[in-house]
């Protein structure tokens, strides 16, 4: 009677971006997304708002751990 609804893994370009999380000073609104590793450019994906978001977000792309976070 209950199906599981599949979950579809996500992929992002791992030789041109990594995965980061950007913390606002001011408001303390974190971000994750993916940076440029050339152009340095910011690609945000979701907001972060509890500890389930980030799980949410890593599952998504299947990232095990995000290294970085910026301010």
């Amino acid at each position: 009677m209950f199906f599981k609804k599949k979950k579809q893994q996500l992929t992002y370009d791992r030789e041109k971006m990594k995965p980061v999380l950007r913390k606002s000073i001011c408001t303390g609104e974190v971000t994750a997304g993916f940076r440029g590793i050339e152009d340095r450019t910011f690609h945000e994906v979701m907001l972060i708002r509890n500890e389930n978001d980030l799980d949410t977000f890593m599952e998504m792309y299947g990232i095990t751990q995000i290294p970085d976070t910026e301010y």
